[in-house]
């Protein structure tokens, strides 16, 4: 009988455990950390678990055309991105632990010389796998929900909300409990994502406090801290500000559908290392979370969603399917159904949703461009708003959908220097003669630009547009 082939994935993936860390819990700015050697050995074993599924060549699941274990690591059929803003190089480590554990160390990653001489690459043969680093001052894909005015102000809402207050009330005796433990750190419901964070990483690497701590404490932080990440980072409607997190995530993850689901381009595995707040926004934006089956909650360290682009026997339009591990606590993935506009996710509709039902339901959410987040963001000095918004009224914008590496901000850039150049010249400080050109850039050009269009318009099969 006729099974489903897997196109491609997209992957994300939390973060490895790692050391101390703060947030402002108004405006979500984050402290620098550094992963841990379990963080690292977690996001290793993942990549491992994702090697088996997908790059195993006699596995059911494994990526149809894709360079299998085999092999070497071929880069023009990956993309992996990390978001280097919050927490320092917490994500970026963690997303080389997770390469190393699907390209692990092989004898096959050699050449020989001209001489006769075979050479191995370190370690044994280390495969190096390029990461794009998200910078959240030039791109604001991965980060997009720091610096950004409207969503602050959608966490003060919250904060000052009768369903705030009310729970601020009812866990009141509890977080007065809490106060001997937490080492004179303020332990109140609205710092609660830094209350049970300390308890967490204290209960993790810190045995006198694990010993002391009653047993049902920490339990009982995580599940206010669960309400409160949650309430921060989703909203009632998929275009609404609080899933800002994901909402700028949305351009990238379509392209990286609609390529895998092209034959004509090689992208099977797109992979975004991110930290929690994503997820939660995923979720919601999603409906994984209706039915209580996937928990509205933070997700643990190395937790992992999984979007597969399948193509069936039975249809020509390839379809997604939804699914998770939330870290440690999941010995594998698991599938759940998605539930959103124009897709209840019920038994009859099926786990598997087709491309253009998942494009056209999510991409009016997408956050296209930089100046796109500006405005939606009520922002006009970070992350250069400054120069973006001041650009001529008539000036076109073109829609940015990052394909593989993505290039929300790309433009900022330009801007920028396009200014910084031309005060230098106007200034006198700098003049324009002939000079010799340039040698050849041997820099990789990223793919060309692909419009978010409506699925409607553009149904894409792996064999082609129809």
């Amino acid at each position: 009988m006729a099974t489903d082939k897997i196109l491609g994935v997209v992957v994300f993936a939390r973060h490895g455990d790692r050391q101390g860390f703060y947030q402002d819990p108004e405006t979500y700015t984050a402290s620098s950390t550094v992963i841990t050697p379990l963080g690292e050995v977690q996001e290793f074993q993942l990549g491992s678990l994702l090697r088996s599924l997908y790059l195993n060549a006699s596995a059911p699941t494994v990526i149809q055309g894709v360079s299998t274990s085999d092999s070497i690591f071929q880069p023009n059929q990956v993309v992996v991105r990390a978001d280097a803003g919050g927490e320092g190089g917490v994500i970026f480590d963690s997303a080389v632990a997770l390469t190393q554990g699907l390209w692990p160390v092989t004898p096959r990653a050699s050449t020989q010389l001209a001489n006769g001489t075979n050479v191995t690459s370190p370690l044994g043969g280390y495969q190096y796998v390029p990461i794009e680093s998200v910078e959240p001052n030039q791109d604001v894909s991965l980060e997009g929900f720091t610096s950004c005015n409207t969503f602050d102000e959608h966490t003060q809402g919250f904060y000052n909300s009768s369903a705030f207050q009310e729970k601020a009330s009812e866990a009141e005796k509890f977080l007065n409990d809490l106060e001997p433990y937490m080492d004179g750190r303020p332990v109140t419901l609205q710092n609660m994502w830094n209350v049970f964070d300390y308890m967490n990483v204290q209960s993790i690497h810190n045995a006198s406090f694990a010993n002391a701590l009653p047993s049902t404490y920490l339990a009982q932080a995580r599940d206010l801290a669960n309400w409160h990440e949650y309430n921060v980072f989703s909203d009632d409607t998929a275009t609404g500000i609080g899933n800002i997190a994901f909402r700028t995530m949305l351009p990238s993850v379509i392209t990286a559908v609609q390529r895998i689901a092209n034959a004509s381009d090689p992208l099977k595995i797109h992979y975004s290392a991110i930290a929690y707040k994503p997820f939660l926004s995923l979720f919601n934006m999603t409906g994984v979370v209706v039915d209580g089956a996937v928990p509205p909650a933070i997700v643990d360290y190395a937790a992992s969603v999984v979007l597969e682009v399948r193509q069936p026997a039975s249809s020509s339009e390839p379809v997604l399917r939804f699914t998770f591990k939330n870290g440690t606590t999941d010995a594998s993935f698991s599938t759940y159904p998605m539930r959103f506009a124009d897709w209840d996710g019920s038994a009859s509709a099926g786990s598997d949703v087709p491309i253009s039902t998942f494009i056209d339901a999510l991409h009016p959410a997408a956050v296209n461009t930089t100046l796109d987040w500006c405005n939606v963001c009520a922002q006009t000095q970070a992350r250069g708003c400054a120069a973006l918004l001041g650009a001529p009224a008539h000036r076109h914008h073109q829609r940015i959908s990052p394909v593989g590496a993505g290039f929300l901000g790309a433009g900022l850039t330009a801007a920028v220097l396009g200014l910084t150049f031309a005060m230098m010249f106007f200034g006198g400080y700098m003049t324009l003669g002939k000079r010799r050109r340039a040698a050849p850039s041997t820099r990789i050009a990223p793919h060309d630009h692909v419009e978010l269009e409506s699925a409607h318009t553009h149904s894409l099969t792996k064999e082609g547009t129809q």
